[in-house]
């Protein structure tokens, strides 16, 4: 079975809504879209075209698909759009019933079993942006890699990846990077469940 990564642009208070644009998702009357290029460099971009660049397909919610369809197949080329546009795409949507964009697949009824079937025809899935999946697929254990990409900034409002409802689970840190900007780049891979044992003095 393939590995699949949840890779996430989120803020020191978890915020992940509307990283791109100030129009990208204003659900919840989100106000701060676009926070992630000013605190950006050209060294983590071309770490984040490495990480996508090892993809052999992507999956996203509804959401986020109809964000990315709305924006991607219309944009110049160049190397992050080659690889958002020219990567099979998997959209997990119980109410998505056709999708114009060339090279989706849309995975409806049993999202978790359709999940898990399409893991097994890829070496290397990524999950872009998506909250809600990101936490069907935690509690199923179907993710097996965050890549998470962490930002100096506080939103105090907007989508959180780990809101109420993530299951526990122990990962292991494979990956740290900082960026000029204050970016910290970590990957973490799935390591089971949590241990647990007091927080004893030295004797």
């Amino acid at each position: 079975m393939g590995q699949l990564t949840i890779t996430t642009f989120m803020t020191l208070d978890g915020v992940m809504q509307a990283p791109g644009g100030r129009d990208e998702d204003h659900e919840g009357d989100f106000e701060h879209g676009g926070w992630q290029s000013p605190v950006s460099d050209p060294a983590s971009f071309e770490r984040m075209l490495e990480e996508f660049g090892s993809w052999d397909a992507y999956l996203l919610g509804r959401r986020t698909y109809e964000i990315f369809a709305g924006y991607w197949p219309h944009q110049e080329d160049g190397p992050f759009t080659r690889i958002v546009n020219g990567l099979p795409r998997y959209v997990a949507s119980r109410t998505l019933q056709e999708a114009d964009w060339a090279g989706t697949t849309i995975l409806s009824g049993d999202i978790v079993e359709q999940v898990a079937e399409t893991k097994g025809r890829h070496e290397r899935i990524g999950l872009w942006g998506s909250a809600n999946l990101a936490q069907t697929l935690l509690r199923h254990e179907l993710v097996d890699r965050l890549d998470l990409w962490v930002y100096p900034l506080l939103l105090g409002a907007g989508k959180r990846l780990f809101a109420e409802g993530t299951v526990p689970a122990a990962f292991r840190r494979t990956a740290l990077e900082a960026y000029d900007r204050g970016a910290i780049h970590a990957v973490y891979e799935y390591a089971g469940t949590p241990a647990y044992s007091d927080m004893a003095p030295d004797v």
